[in-house]
């Protein structure tokens, strides 16, 4: 097992953002990172924690309470031991509270047999989900009002600001200066958009003045720069809409489309002055930067419900290294059970929805050309593996990618 590193110090930064004062979190000990030698492997992983409650404050409240979940969720990360991770579905709050609590009493704290993880680095920012937007977006008549009509007419769907947040957590220095976010980038910004239509009459669904106000990204996406003993790494970071929960209209399906096509367009050559970052900054990301893209992006290249050749727009990118697919043992043998048809390979699947949804590849490790792919996997253990216990945490699982030389 790899040595882990001193205890944490903390550094809290404030950015000023485009849009008026946005907090963020950088934290660090800038001398508790490792030697980086130029030989060593970099383990990179992608995780849908499911760490999320309807409440505000809930994931706190749930973390101080020896949450069983969060456990689970730990001891994977403890087997897997990636050295730089990006968690989806992991609430934000804007002190850092849930986490500082999942690495101080679930992380650095043996969870079913494995072994403490430390990661002295890590970055959170607000994100879009239930962030009122003041807008009928539902087509309801209603503004906000309670429950799911609340939700559904946030910027991004969710009960209360930052639930189904992210958190990047790493054993490398980030580059807190260089980190982008295109939280406020205005769906209506990209070109060709797929503005979602009414099928009966043709006319767009969304009026002119809601069309105009909407943003991109129903959480948001970053681009983390990284020190790595690869070098510099791009962790280019999101978790786009799931495609479904919507009307004939396809509204999520659209957005899910061009949320992963924003990426698509940050790795494209050619000047690009309306993707400007919520600092004012524009333009895509240098094609000499070596990158790689993580999350949940709701979208499988064959099955399910998203939009066709959604996800191809990354695994197609001349920039993008697909060739290595991650598979484990457990999802074919659930794929199984259940029975659905499936034109996909079920050993690539990283999600469980049930026996009416089925299993589904929706996450993903997508490192740039030229990094060295060496392995991959995802965690779902095989049901009479001893793992198979604690890979029920989440209805995802974790995918990991080694880069370099191990």
């Amino acid at each position: 097992m790899r040595n882990r590193h001193p205890a944490l110090i903390s550094l809290v930064l404030l950015a000023a953002f485009a849009a008026g004062c946005v907090r963020v979190q950088v934290h660090g000990d800038p001398q508790a990172a490792e030697p980086m030698s130029p030989t060593a492997a970099l383990r990179v992983a992608t995780y849908n924690t499911s760490l999320y409650d309807d409440a505000d404050g809930g994931l706190v409240r749930r973390l101080e309470a020896d949450d069983a979940g969060a456990r689970k969720i730990a001891a994977v990360l403890q087997r897997a031991r990636p050295d730089l991770v990006l968690l989806n579905e992991f609430d934000y709050d804007a002190d850092g509270r849930a986490a500082d609590l999942f690495q101080q009493r679930y992380l650095e704290v043996a969870q079913h047999g494995g072994e403490p993880l430390r990661y002295p680095y890590r970055y959170l920012a607000p994100v879009n989900t239930g962030v009122p937007s003041g807008l009928d977006l539902d087509h309801d008549g209603r503004i906000g009002d309670d429950g799911r009509a609340r939700g559904n007419d946030a910027w991004g769907y969710g009960l209360h600001p930052g639930q189904y947040g992210m958190l990047v957590l790493s054993r490398y220095p980030i580059d807190s200066a260089q980190v982008r976010s295109f939280q406020l980038l205005k769906w209506s910004a990209l070109p060709g958009a797929r503005e979602p239509r009414d099928p009966a009459s043709g006319s767009p669904w969304y009026p002119a003045p809601i069309w105009s106000q909407l943003r991109l990204s129903s959480k948001s996406h970053w681009d983390v720069p990284v020190r790595t003993p690869l070098g510099l790494i791009h962790v280019l970071a999101s978790h786009p809409t799931p495609p479904v929960f919507d009307g004939p209209e396809d509204r999520n399906g659209a957005r899910n489309h061009d949320e992963i096509r924003l990426w698509a367009e940050y790795l494209s050559p050619g000047d690009k002055p309306w993707l400007c970052d919520d600092r004012g900054r524009c333009g895509g990301l240098p094609s000499d930067a070596a990158f790689v893209i993580l999350g949940d992006m709701n979208a499988d290249p064959i099955d399910g419900d998203g939009a066709r050749g959604a996800i191809a727009q990354l695994l197609e990118h001349p920039r993008v290294d697909a060739s290595h697919v991650p598979r484990s043992d457990g999802a074919p043998q659930r794929a199984t059970d259940y029975g659905l048809p499936r034109k996909g390979d079920t050993a690539t699947h990283t999600g469980d929805f049930g026996p009416k949804a089925g299993t589904l590849r929706l996450d993903y490790v997508l490192p740039s050309r030229g990094l060295g792919l060496h392995d991959s996997g995802v965690f779902w253990p095989a049901r009479e593996s001893a793992d198979a216990a604690i890979a029920d945490g989440s209805d995802h699982h974790l995918v990991w990618v080694d880069l370099g030389v191990r």
